[in-house]
């Protein structure tokens, strides 16, 4: 998990480094989620944060990098307590802007567990979202997780820009 996290850390102060001169935003975000599929049966919800980066390359359109952390909680089955298991999600996408402030976004990467032999998952999240102003901004996804088997969810972000 130490190995997780100094990556997430060095691939979060990378990507502020490298964007801090170019235009773009940075948002810190509040995440909660609804187990879906197979996942739903293991799992009641899912509370996370993530830190995102918006890098505008053309018009309406947004280059998207974004690293955080998701917690899904355990239900409790016939006496048997599911434990929490814990992601590291990092992903790279595209964000579209239908209207002012109604956006399309998809995104790629992969889902590092935090538990041990957990490995790593390919990650891909398609969603809508709306910006309420430049620092207020809301967002729903299906976010999918492969590896032997799919962890999915959906999703909501409130995310604060800065």
């Amino acid at each position: 998990m130490k190995k997780v996290l100094l990556a997430t850390l060095l691939f979060v102060g990378v990507a502020a480094t490298s964007f801090a001169q170019d235009g773009g935003k940075f948002s810190v975000g509040v995440e909660a989620g609804l187990p879906v599929g197979s996942t739903s049966n293991a799992y009641n919800f899912v509370i996370g944060g993530s830190l995102k980066y918006d890098l505008p390359i053309v018009e309406a359109t947004n280059f998207t990098i974004s690293a955080g952390y998701s917690s899904f909680q355990g239900k409790t089955v016939g006496g048997f307590k599911f434990p929490a298991a814990g992601f590291v999600p990092v992903k790279a996408g595209i964000k579209y802007f239908l209207a002012e402030s109604f956006y399309g976004e998809a995104q790629v990467g992969a889902a590092f567990s935090t538990q041990k032999n957990g490995g790593t998952a390919f990650a891909y999240s398609p969603g809508i979202g709306y910006k309420f102003s430049d620092v207020v901004d809301l967002g729903v996804r299906y976010e999918a997780w492969s590896k032997n088997g799919t962890t999915s969810q959906i999703a909501a972000r409130l995310g604060f820009s800065f």
